[in-house]
């Protein structure tokens, strides 16, 4: 039986046009929301950042620890650190920033503990599958007095799936940095504002479209101590759970 290929490429101008008339609609709201737009440049999310490397710069002879460096979307951030004697790129996969491949939840099992003054991971959080143990993690490897800075998301579209679990609003760190993990806090903040938009009918989200909702959030964190390892405990394996693999984009 022949294939009914005028069908086909109905479908497909169907969905074509759906697409169009929902790119016109989607550029139609952008123009609207232009007098609400605010200057990204000072945008919390980002100065958090620049303050975390002003304090590396205080510190001589200093090494930090990247979680997760690998060149994916064009961005490497080793030469925001000139100051650095001792730059080490961690990723799950080998590429380009990369110096060492491993599981961030297996950090101490890499390097030896009280290796790093300084310690960042940017976009990682929401695809690590117990963030609360990798905190624990990064304890141990990060010497007393030393540095974390984390960005992640509390509002972002599915993304590297199936390897994409979280989403952390500000009180989500609060929960991962505190005395228990052996952290203070000491700057903290959401930023990149957006609107949310339902489309579904349900009458509670209607009102979605009211709020402004973040899609950054920054910490650093100092630590204070070696974690209370008498009260926390997380010895599960990422594949003791799991059994797919972070997708590799190349």
């Amino acid at each position: 039986m022949e294939p009914d290929t005028t069908k086909d490429k109905g479908l497909l101008m169907e969905l074509l046009t759906r697409n169009k008339i929902e790119e016109i609609y989607i550029r139609f709201l952008r123009f609207l929301h232009k007098p609400l737009m605010k200057n990204g440049n000072p945008d919390p999310y980002h100065l958090i950042f620049r303050e975390f490397i002003e304090l590396t710069k205080a510190r001589d002879n200093h090494s930090i620890l990247e979680v997760g460096a690998r060149n994916v979307s064009g961005t490497t951030r080793k030469h925001l650190f000139p100051h650095c004697v001792n730059y080490t790129g961690f990723d799950i996969y080998e590429g380009e920033g990369v110096d060492i491949v491993g599981d961030a939840h297996e950090l101490s099992h890499i390097f030896p503990e009280d290796s790093f003054d300084f310690l960042y991971s940017i976009s990682v959080f929401e695809h690590l599958l117990s963030p609360w143990k990798v905190v624990l993690e990064m304890n141990k490897v990060l010497r007393t007095g030393g540095h974390i800075f984390v960005a992640t998301h509390p509002v972002w579209a599915p993304h590297e799936l199936p390897w994409d679990f979280w989403r952390f609003p500000e009180n989500a760190f609060r929960a991962l940095f505190n005395e228990y993990t052996g952290f203070e806090i000491i700057s903290i903040a959401e930023g990149l504002p957006c609107k949310v938009y339902s489309l579904a009918p349900d009458a509670p989200t209607q009102d979605q479209c009211f709020f402004t909702l973040n899609q950054g959030v920054s910490i650093i964190v100092k630590k204070i101590e070696n974690y209370r390892s008498d009260k926390l405990s997380w010895d599960i394996k990422t594949t003791d759970i799991l059994e797919t693999m972070y997708p590799r984009n190349n």
